[in-house]
This record gives structure tokens, sequence and C-alpha cells, in this order.
């Protein structure tokens, strides 16, 4: 099972020569949390679609705005919508761990059981 990315439309990543364009670390993270999370069966991708479609139109229509725009922030909540509406964690664990997975540094993509000999 794969991930249907759309190419035009409201859900389209973005995309430089047909190429996916994460501008920071957190937003290939947050990309792919969603698909594994899919490809897990934890949500179809049409539901996942259609939240990303409605925090984008939540988005573009003050007073909906939060700060300046970013797509992989618009996909994080909507990520979090279909979470917590499948029941699959509560809507406060979904941003409580996706805030801590967010903000971590490059190169900290491990767990939160030590630092791995990593210095700091």
């Amino acid at each position: 099972m794969t991930a249907p990315l759309d190419i035009e439309g409201p859900a389209a990543p973005p995309r430089s020569n047909g190429e996916l364009v994460f501008a920071e670390p957190w937003e290939s993270r947050a990309f792919g949390m969603a698909v594994s999370l899919h490809e897990a069966g934890a949500f179809t991708w049409p539901r996942f679609q259609a939240a990303l479609i409605a925090r984008i139109a939540a988005w573009e229509n003050p007073p909906g705005r939060d700060g300046p725009w970013n797509y992989y922030r618009q996909w994080l909540a909507a990520l979090e919508d279909v979470l917590a509406e499948h029941g699959a964690v509560s809507e406060r664990e979904v941003t409580a761990r996706t805030r801590t997975l967010a903000g971590r540094h490059p190169g900290h993509d491990h767990g939160d059981d030590g630092d791995h000999g990593h210095a700091h």
C-alpha cells in the first residue's frame, strides 16, 4: 500500500522538478509519519487528504490563519486530526508527541531513551 500523493490541487505537497521539497528536517519527519501510519492501516488516504484540504481551507480563510503559510504545518495538523478521530491516540497525546518530534535538531531521529553517545 502506498500513499497516492496529489500532483496538483490543494493537497499537493511542494515539489521542485517533480521531487518533494522539505525546507526543514521536521517537514520530512511529518511527511514520513503520515505515510507510514497510512501504510500501517491507521487511516485511509482519502480521509487524510480531506483533513489536509480542510486545514488548508481554514488557514486560507481568516480568522483561521496561524502565522505564515507552511504546507507541512497543515499536513501535521491534518495528521493530528485523523489520528485523534480514529481514536488511535488522544488529541493531547498527538499534540505532545508531534511537538516533541518536530522540535528535534537534525540528526536526532532516535528515540527518547538516551543520547546514544551523541554529544549535545
